[in-house]
């Protein structure tokens, strides 16, 4: 026949658990983790934390001022300008930024009459920064993306008439 434990017994294990729950809690806090799991005596305790993930952007280009975009348009339209003759399609997945450093003239804008190889934006990947050069002589006349803008491959970036 199995033994219950008395009250006083299991009073002290709860007091006692709920003491390394709250010491294992400071200790994320104190360590940043986001998760801890120890066994001790038989007794196994996991304490986690719920933390949102934003997309990763160095701290430097997010409060950089943002440039008016002309022809931002709804996803429906982009897949249009996907199709436009002058489309400049992103090579890679990455970030997308308009200026070599936080604070300078961007590479274009609107108007900027460019030449084949010109860079027009830098695509940030796997922490190297690709200059991204013009295909074709042009002027540009849409600028389809925000500056620090998250990109996929073959996406529209600009369009150059």
């Amino acid at each position: 026949m199995a033994r219950q434990p008395d009250e006083k017994a299991t009073a002290q294990v709860s007091s006692d658990d709920s003491a390394l729950i709250r010491e294992l809690a400071l200790l994320l806090d104190e360590t940043s983790l986001t998760e801890i799991e120890i066994e001790r005596a038989g007794l196994r305790v996991r304490v986690a934390r719920n933390i949102s993930i934003a997309a990763a952007m160095p701290p430097s280009y997010q409060s950089a001022a943002p440039m008016q975009v002309a022809g931002a348009a709804p996803a429906a339209a982009a897949d249009d300008l996907s199709k436009h003759p002058g489309v400049v399609p992103s090579p890679m997945v990455g970030t997308a930024y308009w200026a070599p450093e936080p604070g300078a003239k961007p590479f274009i804008e609107i108007g900027t009459k460019v030449s084949v190889g010109q860079t027009l934006l830098i695509i940030e990947a796997m922490k190297t920064m690709n200059q991204i050069p013009s295909p074709r002589a042009g002027t540009v006349t849409q600028i389809l993306i925000e500056d620090g803008q998250p990109v996929e491959f073959g996406e529209p970036l600009v369009i150059i008439e």
